[in-house]
């Protein structure tokens, strides 16, 4: 599992390589056939009637959650004779590195499910198309589904991308160490003074209870959370300067780094170390993806809960990213195949409970607000998070500025610089990333 979480870290972490790639030329993708978005044999997604259609879709579900998934595209073309969808895999690193270059060639998928914070570097290369019909045919709203995810799909004021789900940080607590400390293993703490009185009773029983692990996983998405829930952002409005160095986020990159030089944490945390340590009742709390649920559920010597993040700061918070869906541009488009791509996108929205039970929120309001989504206990339980997840801004080509941002926390973490000297050094070197990447798509 840790394999398949590695997996899927590089799936969230994304950015790293993507510039190059997604730069690449694609004349091709944006000269095909018009017509694709225009009447074909279909309504933007309510249902398809031409003839029978096979459609490709990539996508980088290498886990535990890529059996739900195959089950779910069966089950689709179970249903719907002249629609034949088959599968495509891959490793997301090289998912979002390939993809570009096969949709120039001509060998792109008709449907590829993408993360949020992708969207709008793709949208930008001229990759995948418009949905904007598909939401107005299907009359969804934001009121179907959370602002914060809804409105992730846009770029430029079109939509992009269809969402499915959205996966959060979680708190994960280890009820067999809290009860060695004398705490109440059912009554995790949800506010910094709880927080830090856990902590506390932890050391004084001999255990380090919360490890700040330096790496974007998962410490750098812990200070992602703690910084919005201090009231800082990575970015201005317009995503042109970085703000990551202001007085709020250096006090809650203070307050991690504290942890580690008040003993609550060990320093040099390895990566993983901090979630296997838990799984082997050496810390009591970790911050970690919503994805690790099912992991856990595999280890029953392991006693554990998860709630919603503690709120540390002045509001609650937590990270966040959202599987869209989106249909790849081709160089010669089909018109009947983008009908019948549009149907699948709205179908596998509809019934997205059984994708939550492979560790996902559904997107959609109505089945995450249904009786079936409440009894997946642990999953319901992070769902209140939606409403406040911290999702990564849209902007074309800010994966290596979100590399920066990681890598100017792991400089804190690692006692290399100051809170304060590590995020104003990020600082600089993401305003002139930012700035190349004005130049180089044009925004």
């Amino acid at each position: 599992m840790i394999q398949n979480d590695m997996s899927r870290r590089r799936l969230l972490g994304l950015g790293l390589g993507l510039g190059a790639a997604a730069s690449l030329t694609l004349a091709g993708c944006g000269g095909g056939d018009d017509s694709a978005s225009g009447p074909a044999a279909g309504n933007g997604g309510k249902e398809y009637t031409g003839p029978k259609v096979d459609l490709k879709l990539w996508n980088g579900f290498t886990g535990g959650d890529g059996d739900i998934f195959k089950a779910l595209v069966n089950q689709f073309n179970t249903e719907h004779q002249n629609i034949a969808v088959s599968i495509a895999t891959y490793q997301w690193e090289d998912y979002y590195n390939k993809l570009p270059g096969a949709a120039s060639s001509g060998n792109g998928p008709d449907i590829a499910v993408m993360h949020m914070d992708q969207l709008a570097t793709f949208a930008a290369r001229g990759v995948i198309t418009e949905l904007d019909d598909v939401a107005k045919t299907l009359e969804l709203s934001e009121g179907d589904f959370a602002p914060t995810v809804w409105k992730g799909g846009l770029y430029n004021n079109k939509r992009y991308g269809i969402p499915l789900d959205m996966h959060p940080l979680g708190f994960y607590y280890n009820k067999a160490v809290m009860q060695k400390a004398g705490l109440d293993p059912n009554k995790p703490p949800t506010t910094k003074d709880d927080y830090t009185a856990a902590l506390v009773e932890l050391k004084k029983a001999g255990v380090q209870g919360f490890w700040v692990s330096p790496f974007q996983f998962t410490g750098g998405m812990t200070f992602y959370s703690l910084l919005n829930q201090w009231g800082g952002t990575l970015f201005d409005a317009e995503v042109s300067k970085a703000t990551f160095n202001s007085d709020p986020a250096v006090e809650a990159c203070t307050w991690l780094v504290d942890m580690i030089k008040q003993g609550y944490s060990p320093a040099n945390v390895g990566q993983d170390a901090d979630y296997l340590s838990f799984k082997s009742n050496k810390n009591a709390f970790t911050w970690n993806g919503i994805w690790q649920i099912n992991d856990l559920k595999k280890s029953p010597e392991v006693q554990w809960g998860v709630a919603p993040l503690p709120q540390i700061g002045s509001k609650p918070a937590a990270w966040a990213n959202s599987h869209n869906f989106t249909i790849v541009k081709q160089r010669a488009n089909n018109a009947n195949k983008v009908a019948g791509a549009k149907v699948f996108i709205n179908w596998l929205s509809e019934h997205s409970l059984d994708w939550a039970k492979g560790g996902q929120i559904p997107a959609r309001k109505a089945v995450r607000e249904g009786a079936e989504f409440k009894a997946l206990p642990e999953i319901s339980a992070l769902a209140p998070e939606l409403e406040y997840a911290a999702f990564p801004p849209a902007a074309p080509g800010l994966g290596e500025v979100m590399t920066t941002f990681y890598n100017s926390f792991n400089e804190a973490a690692l006692g290399k610089k100051s809170p304060k000297q590590a995020l104003d050094d990020g600082v600089a070197k993401a305003n002139k990333q930012l700035e190349d990447n004005r130049k180089k798509y044009g925004s």
